[in-house]
Order: C-alpha cells, then structure tokens, then sequence
C-alpha cells in the first residue's frame, strides 16, 4: 500500500510521521504525475485559500478529482476537509466539489480561538477521541449519502465519511493516536479491493 499526501502546503510532515509509524510506504505529491500509483490521498491542514491556489497551480485539481472518481480513497483533515466540499460558505477558495457536504471555514474564529474537545468517533473503540481545532471550519450541510463519524456537543458535525472520503475538521495528525489514520488505511483496503466502506 502506498498513500500519497498532498506536499504543497500545510501539515503533511506529521500525517507522513504517523504513516510510517504504521509501517505504511508513502509519498509527497507536488505534482500531478506523483499521484499515479497511488491507494489512497491525505489532504492535510494549513490555509484553504493558499492550498487551493496552489493546487491550481501545479495542475493537481482535476487529478485528485479523477482520482476520487476512480474510487481511490481520499481523506481531507482541516484545510483538506474545506478542499473536499462541494459548497463553501465563502467565494474563495474553490472546492473540489467531491464529497456531497457544506462547511464554513473558520468556524470557530482565529488561531487564539482554537481548542480541544475529546469526541465519541463512530467505529471507533473507548477512549473518545482527543480531538484538535485550530482555526477549523464545520460541516454545515450533510448529504444522503454522507455518514456523521463525531459531532461537537452542540451537534456540529465534525468527522464525516461518504464511500471511500473521509473528512474530519479537526488534526489527527497532531496527535498519537493513530485510530483515525488506521481507520483510513482500512478505508483504503476497501476501496482498493472494491468492496463497499
């Protein structure tokens, strides 16, 4: 198995750590031939704006969506998660426009604002998650297809799964638990071998 992620901007080093943690090979994608191969993509955190202008830039948006659309699985953490949408509350910047939910940038406001809240994850055993916000958007629209994984205490989802895309708000990267990174490596078995998530 081989999970790509996304090296333009943003937090990859800590997603790329866990992964070999795990034992598992990877690769830094900065441009489109970099994604051949690949079972699977993580978009990692940073700033949405610059993520999507650069993937713009060195031509990697229509990729990663043929890439979504081949069945490959695909997870967007944070910035990621804004990239995955296929509507945003704000103009800029563009989504992807591949995964079926809604999601406000900064929902929570500026980087002082960012917080930690333990969450119960849908599939995964006790303890909750101990879950990192920094300058998180939200979901605010889930469709049919989309599975609700964690919410806030409000109700605010946070984690989302539809087929073979994950999506989470907050930073498993910046943690050592490594059940949601698992989680996505079993995703990817999945989708690799056909089978439905």
């Amino acid at each position: 198995m081989i999970i790509g992620v996304l090296a333009v901007q943003g937090d990859f080093a800590e997603h790329i750590a866990i992964l070999k943690e795990l034992g598992v090979e990877t690769q830094e994608v900065r441009l489109p031939h970099q994604l051949k191969g690949l079972d699977g993509l993580i978009m990692p955190g940073g700033e949405s704006t610059t993520l999507s202008r650069l993937m713009t830039i060195y031509e990697l948006r229509e990729p990663v969506r043929a890439m979504a659309a081949r069945g490959k699985a695909i997870w967007g953490t944070c910035a990621g998660m804004v990239m995955m949408a296929s509507e945003i509350t704000e103009q800029d910047p563009v989504p992807l426009e591949i995964m079926d939910i809604g999601v406000l940038r900064n929902a929570f406001g500026r980087q002082v604002d960012s917080f930690e809240q333990d969450l119960p994850v849908v599939g995964l055993d006790d303890p909750p998650y101990h879950a990192v916000f920094i300058r998180a958007p939200v979901i605010t629209r889930v469709g049919e297809q989309v599975q609700v994984l964690a919410s806030l205490p409000d109700g605010r989802p946070v984690a989302v799964q539809q087929g073979q895309l994950l999506a989470t708000s907050f930073h498993p990267e910046l943690t050592s638990d490594t059940r949601l990174h698992r989680r996505f490596l079993d995703l990817t078995s999945w989708a690799s071998s056909g089978q439905k998530a």
